[in-house]
């Protein structure tokens, strides 16, 4: 099939998990004869087939007033409505730049009409699609009602309508059964299941010549344990567990925190650096050295991806409180690293009946968390069958080729293709 891609969300950059995902379905596109291109506030794909609109992103100042007047109160102000009309008609002649440019055959509007993190943009993509007609995937990885902070507003008119719109030209994919059921539930409207991916078909790296000096870098000596917590600095990571964890091994060992806080507030970190030090725990905050790709400081120092990371980690740690999905959850899989993981909900509902094999906690580290983390960490056996046996699901049931099947049924349904096993 040759046709053209188009995904669409705030930001197409960085190792956010829309962006991740949107990047490994512009791959699958890519092996199946199909060009991708990408439209937002904030892009790092090549200039060549992107386009950069600044009103898309959440953090664009005028787009930020917008939002902070949107939520928290219940009244809008007939000011604020035209503001947001006045971004809405500019967002949606970017968008028909973009797919007139590029000659789109498919959009991919990525989270941007799932999480109203930018109102006027959900609009116009509304209004966009339904005039157009255009083949539309809307990937959903995070609804609104998932989201106290968004419960309280004065759009929701805005929102029953566009967040997300019930269109005959849209298929609909989530990445959680819980998703999948409250969208039916709330909205009459059906969806595709699928989950995040990682391509299981092709071996991690492991150590080269570029990080065999990732523990010198990051300050970890050889006889201590190296504990990765490879996500960002935000309260629903249930950080201090990690630390709860790490301290009651009594082992020697450092807690390496790969991620900022972002954009979400560092008050969380500093809480996080105060029960560390309270409970004498190093915690390492590594993001000045760790980046998306392999790169070097401004003072010189060499930047290390999270890829090369891994390889040199003990233990992974994800107690998370919430989650769309799990991206680290898999990456520590495609690494073949032991993980403590918390049952948060779309874990117990989605990934553990699977079979996995993990340290597992339910909200509070038990004194048996502790000993089975242990075990692990003293028994090589023990983790080579861990990871062999997660290696194995994760490759049967979150890889590249489930991915690739399941976007072949759906241009199936665009496109009515009877040949072939997948979107070639």
């Amino acid at each position: 099939m040759d046709k053209n891609v188009g995904f669409v969300s705030f930001r197409l950059a960085g190792t956010d998990g829309v962006s991740l995902e949107a990047k490994k379905w512009a791959e699958i596109f890519g092996r199946n004869n199909c060009r991708s291109f990408f439209l937002g506030g904030e892009i790092d794909t090549p200039p060549e087939v992107s386009m950069t609109a600044p009103l898309f992103h959440f953090q664009e100042p005028e787009v930020r007033e917008v939002y902070e007047q949107c939520f928290g109160q219940s009244v809008r102000h007939r000011a604020l409505t035209q503001k947001i009309h006045e971004h809405r008609s500019k967002i949606k002649d970017a968008l028909y730049e973009f797919i007139n440019r590029f000659k789109i055959d498919i959009l991919i509007p990525q989270n941007a009409i799932t999480i109203p993190l930018n109102v006027p943009l959900g609009m116009a993509l509304t209004e966009v699609i339904a005039e157009t007609g255009i083949n539309t995937i809307a990937h959903h990885h995070d609804f609104f009602w998932e989201r106290k902070r968004f419960l309280v507003n004065c759009v929701w008119d805005y929102l029953n309508s566009c967040y997300p719109p019930h269109l005959p030209n849209i298929h609909h994919v989530v990445i959680n059964t819980s998703g999948q059921n409250q969208l039916a539930l709330r909205t009459g409207i059906s969806s595709t299941l699928i989950p995040n991916v990682m391509d299981f078909e092709t071996p991690a790296p492991g150590i080269d010549d570029y990080n065999r000096d990732v523990r010198q870098a990051l300050g970890v000596s050889e006889d201590e344990l190296l504990i990765l917590q490879p996500t960002r600095v935000v309260q629903r990571k249930g950080i201090e567990h990690a630390i709860e964890l790490v301290a009651r091994l009594g082992r020697k060992a450092a807690l390496v925190i790969s991620h900022a806080s972002g954009d979400e507030g560092y008050e969380y970190q500093q809480r996080i650096e105060e029960y560390a030090e309270l409970l004498k725990i190093r915690a390492i905050f590594v993001q000045d050295i760790i980046g998306d790709v392999r790169g070097t400081t401004p003072d010189g120092r060499k930047v290390y991806s999270l890829a090369d990371v891994y390889p040199h980690a003990d233990l992974v740690t994800y107690p998370s409180i919430f989650e769309g999905f799990g991206n680290a959850f898999l990456e520590t899989v495609y690494h073949r690293k032991p993980v403590m993981v918390n049952n948060y909900s779309i874990y117990s509902h989605d990934i553990k009946p699977k079979g996995f094999k993990v340290i597992e906690m339910d909200d509070f580290i038990s004194s048996e968390t502790v000993e089975h983390t242990k075990r692990i960490i003293d028994s090589k056996d023990l983790r080579d069958e861990m990871a062999e046996i997660n290696y194995s699901l994760a490759t049967q049931y979150f890889s590249y080729r489930n991915l690739d099947a399941k976007l072949w049924h759906i241009a199936r349904n665009f496109y009515g293709l009877t040949e072939g096993g997948h979107i070639g």
